[in-house]
C-alpha cells in the first residue's frame, strides 16, 4: 500500500512536470530562440505567452465548475491529455499564432491537471507524509524546468534558434509516457462532488478560514514570478550581454533549486507555521530579483538558486493551507478559485513586462516591479492566521 502510494506520488510529479515545466515554462526557456526564430518583438512574444497563461485562467474557471461535478482523478487525467496535446502541436507550430493556440490548449491542461493533483496525491500517503507528497509536486516542475533548459541548450547549440521546435517534440514523446503510466496506475478514492461551490468555486472558498489574503498572496506571487521566470533568460542575453550557454545553467540552476523549494519549506513551515514560511518566502523574492538585475555572474548564478526555491515553495505553502484548511467536498472548488485569481494575475504579467521591455529598451522595471510585487505578498501572508498549520 505505501509502495503503491509513493509510486502515485512519483507519477503525479511527473504528471506535474509535463503539464508545468513543459507545457507553461518550457516557453521562458526557449522565448529567445523563439522571438529571433519568427522575427517578432518582445511584446508580440509576450501575448503568445499570455495565451498560455490566458488559457491557464480559462481552465480554472472551468475546473471550479468541473470539480463541482466530476471525480478529481478524471479532471486529472483530461488536464494530462491536453497538456500531451499542446506539446503536439507546438512541437509542428510555423507561426507565432500556430504557437499561441499549441500553448493555449496546454495552458487549460496545466489547470486541469494542477488543481485536483494535490489532493490526489496528498491522499496516497498516511496523513503524516501528505504535505511532503504537496512539496514532491513542485520538485517535480523543478525537475522538469532543469531538463528543458538542459535540453535547450544542447539543441540550440548544435541547431540554432530554430531547435526551438525539437525540444517541444522531445517533451512531447515523455509526455506520452507518463500519461500511459498515469491512465493505468493513479488511483483516487472520492464520494461524489455534491455540486454546490458557487459561481467560480467562491462559494466554497469563502467557507475557508482567512480566505482572502491568501488570494491576494496567490495572486501577486501569480504576477511576480511570470515577470521573472518568463523574461529571465532574455534579461541575462540582452541586457546583461551573457551568452546563450550561460543563461541556460542560470536556469538550470533555478530548476535545479525548485526540486528542493517545496520539501524545504515545508520542513520550514512545520516549525514556525504556514504564516511565518510564506512571509520568509516573500521577502527574500525581492534581495534575490535585485541581485539578479546587477547581472554579476556568481552573485547572480546563487540569486537563481534561491529564486528557484522561492518559486516552488510559495505555491507548495499556498497549497498546503488549502487542502488543511477546506473540506474534501471543497478543495476542488476552492482551490480553482484560489488558482483563478491567481491566473488572473500571470495572464497580466507576460504582456506587461514585453510592453515595458520595449517602452524602456531593457527588462530592468519589469523586474523591479517583480521586485516591489514581493513585499505586497509579505503584507498579504502577514495576515494569515498565527497558529502553526
Amino acid at each position: 500500500m505505501i509502495r503503491s502510494g509513493w509510486t502515485t506520488v512519483l507519477l503525479i510529479a511527473l504528471a506535474s512536470a509535463v503539464a508545468q515545466s513543459f507545457g507553461r515554462f518550457t516557453y521562458g526557456v526557449l522565448l529567445p530562440a523563439v522571438r529571433d526564430d519568427m522575427g517578432i518583438s518582445n511584446t508580440q512574444a509576450g501575448f503568445i505567452g499570455a495565451a498560455n497563461v490566458g488559457a491557464y485562467l480559462l481552465g480554472t474557471m472551468l475546473v471550479a465548475w468541473a470539480t463541482n461535478r466530476y471525480l478529481l482523478l478524471n479532471v486529472m487525467r483530461l488536464g494530462l491529455i491536453m497538456a500531451t496535446l499542446g506539446l503536439l502541436l507546438a512541437s509542428v507550430s510555423s507561426s507565432p499564432v500556430l504557437l499561441a493556440m499549441a500553448l493555449f490548449v496546454a495552458g487549460v491542461g496545466g489547470a486541469f491537471l494542477w488543481i485536483p493533483a494535490p489532493v490526489i496525491a496528498s491522499a496516497a500517503l498516511p496523513p503524516g507524509q501528505r504535505a511532503l507528497a504537496v512539496g514532491l509536486m513542485s520538485s517535480g516542475i523543478g525537475l522538469g524546468i532543469v531538463f528543458a533548459s538542459i535540453l535547450s541548450g544542447v539543441l540550440r547549440s548544435s541547431e540554432g534558434d530554430h531547435a526551438w521546435s525539437s525540444v517541444y517534440q522531445v517533451q512531447f514523446y515523455i509526455a506520452l509516457l507518463v500519461l500511459a503510466g498515469t491512465l493505468f496506475v493513479v488511483r483516487h478514492d472520492q464520494t461524489k462532488p455534491r455540486g454546490d461551490g458557487g459561481i467560480g468555486g467562491f462559494g466554497a472558498l469563502r467557507r475557508m478560514h482567512s480566505w482572502l489574503p491568501l488570494i491576494l498572496a496567490y495572486a501577486t506571487f501569480g504576477f511576480m514570478y511570470l515577470l521573472v521566470i518568463g523574461f529571465l533568460t532574455t534579461r541575462l542575453e540582452d541586457d546583461s550581454a551573457w551568452t546563450t550557454a550561460d543563461a541556460a545553467v542560470a536556469f538550470t540552476l533555478m530548476g535545479f533549486a525548485m526540486i528542493f523549494g517545496g520539501p524545504t519549506f515545508v520542513a520550514i513551515s512545520r516549525w514556525v507555521g504556514i504564516r511565518l514560511a510564506l512571509s520568509i518566502a516573500y521577502g527574500l523574492w525581492p534581495v534575490f530579483v535585485c541581485i539578479v538585475l546587477t547581472g554579476f555572474y556568481l552573485p547572480t548564478l546563487a540569486a537563481c538558486i534561491g529564486l528557484g526555491l522561492l518559486f516552488s515553495a510559495l505555491p507548495t505553502l499556498m497549497t498546503i493551507y488549502v487542502v488543511e484548511n477546506a473540506t474534501a467536498e471543497d478543495y476542488g472548488p476552492s482551490f480553482a478559485a484560489a488558482t483563478l485569481t491567481f491566473g488572473i494575475a500571470q495572464t497580466i504579467a507576460p504582456p506587461i513586462g514585453g510592453f515595458i521591455a520595449d517602452l524602456s529598451g531593457s527588462f530592468t522595471l519589469a523586474f523591479l516591479l517583480s521586485s516591489a510585487m514581493g513585499v505586497v505578498g509579505l503584507m498579504a501572508s502577514l495576515r494569515l492566521p498565527r497558529h502553526k498549520k
